[in-house]
């Protein structure tokens, strides 16, 4: 699925900037995933489960709507 397909948004690379320019590879470690997973998520080409969307939210101690938008219609 690209990017274009998936109805699921997300702020991630915003929000890493905005915390430090915090790289991939530190909000992996910090939620317990690979840095590939964090890339895929950014990317738009994976979307994570509820559990690892909560954890990347927390991370960035904002709500889960401030991380991932669903825009149907999109998809």
């Amino acid at each position: 699925m690209s990017r274009s397909d998936t109805p699921i948004r997300n702020r991630i690379r915003t929000l890493r900037f905005h915390h430090d320019e915090m790289t991939q590879q530190e909000l992996a470690d910090r939620v317990g995933v690979t840095r590939q997973t964090i890339n895929a998520v950014e990317n738009g080409r994976y979307a994570p489960s509820l559990e690892v969307a909560f954890r990347i939210a927390a991370v960035f101690d904002v709500p889960l709507g401030e991380v991932f938008q669903y825009e149907p219609g999109s998809a």
